[in-house]
């Protein structure tokens, strides 16, 4: 294969040639790390590979728990095993919103490292280096964050070797641990064995997200495993155009009635859980209509040729913004043939492109399912909408909830004596209507595709965050993640179960699909306000008034009388002041600045005077807009406020001895920074730790391989350690609170960590800071500030 220079296209510094040869066609016997599919737990007669349920943590044996492993281990390689190439493994995803596939080949591994350390069941590190860049991975904050990772990845080989390690660690444990002995007493969430059965579960969280990034590499590139799942049987020849009640279900409303649910599974089933899951919410839900399936390709066809795509009248702003990025016009896994206007397509599936099966529920993302529904309103002359959590509940079989059948059974069983396409029992969705309906009457209430509601993710009354995975579920409360039900045909363990209740953010593709709900009311809809979603505090246009204030108005604005704290005003310089200070003083070099929480840039564009390159990140898209408008144009405007609705507009303006080329601002969450942010010379952190779901997810990306910070860097921070469950849950406080009848101070914490993580502290201050809210009020902080020298 021929390839181009690297700075055509960074990604193929990648591509080695070492190892193409090895990658192409069925796999040899060396490919396996653990066991080939002929000798792993859920082969069936065919040949083929089906999952396992989940253990249960109440009787479970050691060799049904080294089964469980396998077959997850097994099923990651076997699909993996599909990419043909090195270019499969190392090429970015169209929308470079996401790693490519070699990350997804070791981040299962690597966690399952990382979280047995944490628990307590290992004892060190397996490779420092892959524990880190293996580690997290990315929750695009966009569509149009089109940064690429441009990284230069472990090859194949090393790859291959470390989950040879991984797989050789785990199986050890499984094999030696005491208390998997026969007669064990129940596994639950306090035991240290948790992290082992979080390792299996995030494993097959991944085996369903990596089989959707492979959906999006081109055809060529994949090839079907013969011992994975055969694709759902679909007819040969797709008629078109496609008829209602022939090559399609027509849609058929049941009526609903009024009923009361219970959200939230029990503490004591004996089954791994992901912290959202738990806690209790009782809903009263109002009668609804409900379609009886989900919606098809052929009822969506309908929307398409409609103009449905072409219309900005069905979309919501969010939804048309989206459509118009990425010019849209049908649903991502739909390939058209011939010209636009006469609306023939073939499906991608997996591993194949296949003649459209009408029957098929419509893939697509959040935008474009509320669209269909807006436009289903305007034709029918009904209000239809996506069903919330509740009414997903109310169509469920209230038996399920004492049996799971998820958790007893393997696809194959699942899929023939239940009538869910759920664990694998086949290698993709099957007809709406091939499933055996709920007693309401309902298809595919389990099963098939996910199924995108109208609630935002949220926390039920009484769920607490679990200390070996602070920030899964925590950093998702934000109002800019929706919920999905239901699990799909990849769907494994947990993920098929009756408790599971995941999220993506709106534009994300998933194997989803959508149902339509008919109904005057809103169901009960959760969606999360500013005192829920702490992340969108942010995004309010008068918060970005106060910090435009905060950090570019003049100091007479910010603070106009007299007998106030005159030296708090100019926070954001003051703080980049300590790091440039710092560098001149302890010679940590001044190539290149990372401001996390930069919010409107103050900080940033006070770098760029020592700093030849300053990127500002911040999880407030409305913060990064600003700030981006002030590196492009110099100035931007701005409402101070006085009283009440009164103010005046202002300027604010970069100052003209700073070079704004210098900086640059991208939109990213502090607790999964990109991978390829590393080595810099100084990092600044203000008032941003008391701000996070999970602060110890950004302090541990400081250092070892892979850092934020080069040995003899730098890092500023400053925090008024203002801990509020609004932002971060208190399990992930670094200290305000009592511990074994002690005080737990943030400040002895924090200097705790760091210096366990190879930092030493050169400064140490406080440094006061003054919010304006208006002319007469006004927030006076004093926050601790530190500077810290990376030795190690």
């Amino acid at each position: 294969m021929s390839q181009a220079h690297p700075s055509a296209e960074p990604w193929r510094q990648n591509l080695r040639g070492e190892h193409d040869a090895l990658l192409h066609g069925p796999r040899a016997s060396w490919w396996w790390t653990g066991l080939p599919p002929e000798q792993s737990p859920g082969r069936q007669q065919d040949g083929t590979l089906t999952a396992l349920p989940a253990p249960n943590l109440a009787n479970c044996t050691r060799q049904s728990v080294q089964a469980a492993f396998d077959n997850g281990w097994t099923l990651t390689e076997l699909l993996f095993a599909g990419l043909q190439g090195e270019e499969a493994f190392y090429r970015p995803p169209y929308h470079h919103l996401r790693h490519p596939m070699i990350f997804y080949y070791c981040h299962p591994a690597a966690l399952y490292i990382n979280k047995l350390r944490v628990a307590g069941l290992i004892d060190a590190p397996l490779n420092p280096y892959f524990e880190r860049i293996f580690e997290t991975g990315v929750d695009e904050m966009r569509w149009d964050d089109m940064s690429k990772n441009e990284m230069l990845w472990p090859s194949f080989a090393e790859a291959h070797t470390y989950r040879q390690q991984v797989y050789a660690v785990v199986r050890d444990l499984i094999a030696t641990h005491p208390d998997l002995a026969d007669g064990h007493p129940p596994i639950g969430m306090d035991h240290p064995l948790w992290a082992l059965f979080l390792g299996f579960e995030h494993e097959r969280i991944h085996l369903e997200t990596s089989s959707v990034l492979i959906r999006e590499l081109p055809a060529e590139l994949v090839q079907r495993p013969a011992a994975w799942p055969a694709l759902y049987p679909a007819a040969e020849n797709a008629n078109f155009p496609p008829r209602a009640g022939i090559d399609y279900p027509a849609g058929r409303l049941l009526d609903i009635p009024a009923t009361t649910v219970s959200l939230g599974k029990p503490r004591d089933w004996p089954s791994f859980g992901w912290d959202n899951e738990y806690g209790q919410r009782q809903v009263s839900v109002q009668a609804f209509r409900a379609e009886h399936t989900l919606v098809s390709n052929g009822a969506f066809l309908e929307f398409i040729q409609a103009g449905g795509y072409l219309d900005p009248q069905w979309w919501t702003e969010a939804g048309w913004d989206w459509r118009s990025f990425r010019n849209s016009k049908w649903p991502c896994f739909w390939i058209s043939e011939g010209p636009a206007g006469l609306h023939r397509y073939r499906l991608r599936t997996l591993f194949e492109t296949i003649p459209m099966p009408w029957n098929w529920p419509a893939e697509v993302n959040a935008h474009e399912a509320a669209a269909y529904c807006a436009w289903r309103s305007a034709r029918d002359g009904q209000p239809c909408r996506l069903p919330t959590e509740a009414e997903h509940n109310a169509l469920r079989d209230p038996a399920w909830a004492g049996s799971d059948p998820a958790f007893r059974m393997d696809g194959a069983t699942l899929g023939r004596e239940i009538g869910w396409n759920s664990q694998l029992a086949h290698g993709s969705p099957w007809p709406v209507d091939a499933g055996k309906p709920a007693p309401s009457g309902a298809h595919d209430v389990f099963g098939n595709v996910w199924q995108w509601h109208g609630d935002d993710f949220n926390p039920l009354p009484g769920a607490r965050v679990h200390p070996y995975y602070d920030d899964f579920s925590t950093p998702c409360y934000d109002g800019q993640h929706q919920m999905i039900l239901g699990g799909s045909w990849i769907s494994c363990g947990d993920e098929a179960s009756v408790w599971s209740r995941f999220h993506f953010r709106p534009h994300f593709f998933q194997h989803s699909g959508f149902r339509v709900v008919q109904a005057a009311h809103d169901g009960g809809v959760v969606k999360l306000g500013a005192a829920e979603a702490g992340s969108q505090v942010y995004e309010d246009a008068r918060i970005v008034d106060d910090y435009m204030l905060l950090h570019h108005g003049m100091p007479a604005s910010q603070m106009p009388w007299p007998g106030g704290p005159q030296c708090a005003t100019a926070f954001p310089q003051r703080c980049a002041q300590w790091l440039l200070e710092g560098a001149h003083k302890y010679g940590s070099g001044t190539a290149r600045a990372l401001d996390i929480g930069c919010a409107v840039g103050g900080a940033s564009f006070e770098l760029a005077r020592g700093f030849g390159e300053v990127l500002g990140v911040d999880l407030s898209r409305a913060f990064i807009d600003a700030a981006n408008q002030l590196q492009k144009h110099g100035s931007l405007d701005y409402f101070r406020r006085d009283e009440g609705d009164l103010g005046v507009t202002v300027r604010a303006s970069v100052a003209a001895d700073i070079d704004r080329s210098r900086v640059s601002f991208r939109q990213a969450d502090a607790t999964s920074l990109p991978a390829e942010l590393v080595d810099l010379d100084a990092v600044l952190m203000a008032n941003l730790l008391c701000r996070l779901p999970s602060p110890k997810s950004l302090l541990g990306r400081l250092g070892g391989p892979r850092g934020l910070v080069r040995v003899g860097g730098l890092v500023a921070l400053f925090s008024p350690y203002s801990w509020l469950e609004q932002f971060t849950p208190r399990e992930a406080w670094l200290g305000g609170f009592e511990k074994d009848g002690r005080p737990v101070k943030s400040a002895e914490a924090l200097k705790a960590f760091l210096r366990d993580e190879g930092f030493v502290l050169r400064r140490e201050e406080e440094v006061p800071l003054v919010i304006r809210e208006h002319a007469r009020k006004y927030q006076f902080i004093v926050t601790h500030g530190m500077l810290w020298q990376r030795e190690r």
